[in-house]
């Protein structure tokens, strides 16, 4: 079971890369970052240019071989284990199944109908390649299964909610907040044979709901990302100092391309490491959209938890402007620590569910089922503006389904920075007609004052690239697997 979470922390980098990369909210230019420092365009994810020959990852993101070895684990635990007393299978195997259904769940609404593997063939001595081709099961036969799976783990569990104290660990909280992005999911998106079912929403609330209370948010934001384990963590991807760090250094860059270079908040040269970096900082390969900086009030100690904003060097004598001369951000949140030799250690773990995160989705629910939000957005917002918090200036009054449904978003956007959700909230989350957000100019953000925005996605010419598509070494190693329709 360690050795499975272990393949679970080795896929953290998809958070980003299939969950927010291609969201609307990061800089793609053909052209350097802010800084100068490096290409930002990974097209075609982040400029949404996917197609059949160019599909931004491969061989469904390296995902099958960790479900191999989830699949050996139930199999061994289910039918040759003697060691382990029932209670004992039970909790891990609602390990494994949680587990299999988060990969599965992630495939699904990545590429919709994927192959179904719930057995261990190579490892069984068959090795032709006639014997492991698997067609692409249909969108309605996948979602069915992570819900098959979704539901032996809860039950597996049999209502322990005990977690151990990293929270980095599958527990029965993980599979509740999995049940209901699932089913909120299902009731909501329709793709390919997949149609929405409306009572899905009412099982998504019931799974949600048993972890409202359970948790509290942090009473600061920056303490979420600084404290390993704390209260608000469900689920987390630990890493620590000597045992693995991640790719956080990617959205700061090193000291010589930033000091001396570019100004604080009143034009005044940036002289010292302000992010404390040294020489661990990468080159800037990772940076915001301006208008997503600009979308939090000052008010919002979100904002300055998340981003270092820089500016262009006041002149002696010049009329300098703050927004005018607004040049970028780096993304401090998350950053790790600076260990007892003063170096940087990019071993911040990576939440996959955390408190305020089942609060947003619980206000999502309520809006779909014509309830009001309104107490659950609050509840993020006041721990965002902290003793600055003003309920007449700050709270969120109750409104249509179609504002309910944007400010969700929004408030989802300012908390979820870097940990993987907006591509899934703009496909997942409905305008007025209940079509997808993933469509509507007003969710994506303008990179520059005066910019013409437009939607993520085009409906008229690329609703079919709301999934992805096959890349050619997966479709030639298979002649049973076709390729994403519209592809």
């Amino acid at each position: 079971m360690i050795g499975l979470h272990s393949d679970l922390r080795g896929t953290y980098n998809m958070l980003y890369v299939l969950g927010e990369a291609r969201g609307g909210t990061h800089k793609y230019q053909d052209a350097s970052s802010s800084l100068g420092t490096s290409l930002l365009n990974t097209s075609p994810i982040k400029d949404n240019t996917l197609r059949a020959g160019r599909t931004g990852v491969g061989s469904w993101n390296g995902l099958y071989a960790n479900i191999l070895r989830v699949n050996l684990f139930i199999i061994k635990v289910e039918t040759e284990v003697d060691f382990l007393t029932d209670a004992e299978k039970s909790y891990y195997l609602g390990q494994a199944y949680g587990i299999r259904a988060y990969y599965y769940f992630w495939l699904y609404r990545t590429y919709a109908g994927v192959p179904i593997v719930t057995d261990i063939k190579v490892l069984q001595g068959q090795v032709s390649a006639p014997d492991l081709y698997k067609a692409r099961s249909t969108a309605k036969e996948t979602l069915d299964f992570i819900k098959e799976d979704v539901n032996k783990s809860e039950a597996f569990f049999n209502g322990d909610f005990e977690q151990e104290k990293t929270k980095s660990m599958w527990s029965l909280n993980a599979t509740l907040a999995l049940k209901g992005e699932v089913y909120l999911w299902s009731a909501k998106v329709p793709i390919q044979d997949q149609s929405p079912d409306g009572t899905d929403a009412t099982t998504a609330k019931d799974a949600i709901s048993k972890l409202v209370g359970k948790y509290a948010l942090e009473s600061e934001f920056a303490k979420v990302f600084s404290e390993k384990g704390n209260g608000e963590i469900i689920m987390t991807i630990r890493f620590l100092e000597g045992e693995s760090t991640n790719n956080y250094n990617e959205w700061i860059s090193q000291p010589a391309y930033f000091l001396n270079i570019v100004a604080d908040r009143e034009g005044n040269v940036i002289t010292r490491d302000t992010l404390k970096q040294g020489a661990t900082g990468g080159v800037l390969r990772q940076e915001y959209k301006r208008g997503l900086f600009y979308a939090y009030e000052a008010a919002d100690t979100r904002r300055d938890a998340t981003f270092l904003d820089f500016y262009n060097i006041k002149q002696p004598g010049a009329t300098w402007d703050r927004d005018a001369e607004f040049k970028g951000t780096l993304t401090r949140k998350n950053i790790g620590i600076v260990n007892s030799t003063n170096t940087r250690i990019y071993q911040g773990d990576i939440s996959i569910y955390r408190y305020a995160d089942v609060l947003l989705l619980m206000a999502e629910v309520e809006n779909w089922l014509g309830a009001d939000p309104s107490s659950y957005i609050n509840q993020v917002r006041k721990r965002a503006y902290g003793a600055n918090y003003v309920a007449v200036t700050h709270g969120y009054v109750n409104g249509d389904f179609a504002t309910n449904e944007k400010a969700i978003l929004f408030e989802r956007d300012k908390e979820f920075v870097q940990e993987g959700k907006r591509w899934f909230d703009v496909v997942r989350m409905r305008d007025a007609n209940k079509k997808p957000l993933v469509y509507s100019v007003d969710v994506n953000y303008a990179d520059a004052v005066g910019e013409t925005v437009y939607p993520i996605l085009d409906e008229a010419t690329q609703s079919h690239m709301l999934v992805w598509p096959i890349d050619e070494t997966t479709l030639n190693k298979d002649p049973l697997v076709l390729q994403t329709v519209g592809y």
